[in-house]
């Protein structure tokens, strides 16, 4: 499932906007964009089941 598929399964741009507390413009261009690992985190927290079937992504072991 992409990002697009994720905003669309929770309930459209207008929904997770609400959801996230930021607004419909920014969640129409996470569509294209991704949605920010902070927002996707969040999304994990509230809404675990969407993701029972999406792996978790693994850190950045090469991050600093």
């Amino acid at each position: 499932m992409n990002d697009s598929d994720l905003i669309d399964k929770i309930g459209g741009p207008t929904v997770v906007a609400k959801l996230l507390e930021v607004t419909p413009q920014a969640v129409s261009q996470w569509r294209d964009k991704g949605i920010p690992r902070a927002r996707m985190m969040y999304l994990r927290l509230v809404r675990p089941d969407l993701f029972q079937s999406v792996p978790t992504p693994e850190p950045d072991k090469h991050a600093a």
